[in-house]
């Protein structure tokens, strides 16, 4: 497996960002947008999105075939593990069969904040059963580490409140969460712009989960093509590895020495 590439549940991705398709204005302009993103995962919400739930409805599968792209249902206005795991098995029989998901459940409908205890406990149950699960919650090391021991294909710890776009607020505890992952580590939820992507990836993030920073945009398509960018740079940056922090420097950057005197 490449270096390059995204390893999620035995399967590589080329590329690192993964968008939500809800939001739009209508499913053209979603179908745009992961264009312009080069995404190949994409995120649905059952409760909100058809996929077939909903005879006779324009369905997001004639939109994004899924021989084109990797669905990953999500459970997004689940607030229970119950709910979540019956969510999910539905996506499973609307899919045939597809096993990789997104769980999340919330806590609080005002902040959309992880409930990181029935998280776990619908995390030990979709396991059991078969998913390969990628898990948002909040960015307590801990915790992420616990959802990894559960066995979680991958940890999604937020970057900022879902929807809030204020970026990462808290680095530290995601360098630590990288650092003792052996699974991806992506941030999901909370990047507002292309400088966001770009930190969380130069930080080692493996990849970026995000929905309302390019369905929240004025123009969402071009901004998708901004965050590709991002994150490709970021990536490119952190395996690069920066120049360490100097308060000033004594050295300058052009040689000195052979100068005509």
């Amino acid at each position: 497996m490449s270096m390059n590439t995204l390893n999620i549940a035995g399967k590589s991705y080329n590329s690192r960002l993964l968008v939500g398709t809800g939001k739009y204005k209508d499913f053209t302009e979603t179908r745009a947008a992961i264009d312009a993103s080069g995404a190949e995962i994409v995120t649905v919400a059952i409760r909100r999105t058809n996929i077939g739930q909903n005879a006779g409805e324009p369905s997001l599968l004639e939109y994004l075939p899924p021989e084109e792209f990797t669905y990953l249902p999500n459970t997004a206005g689940c607030y229970s593990a119950d709910d979540a795991v019956r969510t999910l098995r539905l996506a499973r029989e609307l899919l045939d069969g597809h096993k990789l998901v997104k769980l999340e459940v919330l806590g609080d409908p005002n902040t959309l904040y992880p409930n990181v205890i029935e998280t776990i406990k619908a995390a030990e149950v979709l396991v059991k059963d078969g998913f390969d699960v990628m898990v948002y919650t909040s960015d307590d090391p801990i915790i992420c580490k616990q959802l990894e021991e559960i066995g979680c294909c991958a940890v999604m710890p937020l970057a900022s409140l879902i929807g809030s776009g204020m970026g990462i607020l808290n680095p530290w505890n995601l360098e630590i969460i990288i650092e003792n992952a052996k699974v991806p580590v992506l941030v999901d939820a909370g990047v507002g712009t292309a400088s966001d992507a770009a930190i969380a990836m130069e930080l080692g993030c493996a990849g970026i989960l995000m929905n309302t920073a390019i369905a929240g945009a004025n123009n969402p398509i071009l901004m998708a093509s901004a965050m590709k960018k991002a994150v490709e740079a970021g990536r490119e940056a952190y395996l690069a590895g920066r120049m360490a922090k100097k308060l000033y420097s004594a050295t300058p950057s052009s040689p000195t020495s052979g100068l005509i005197a």
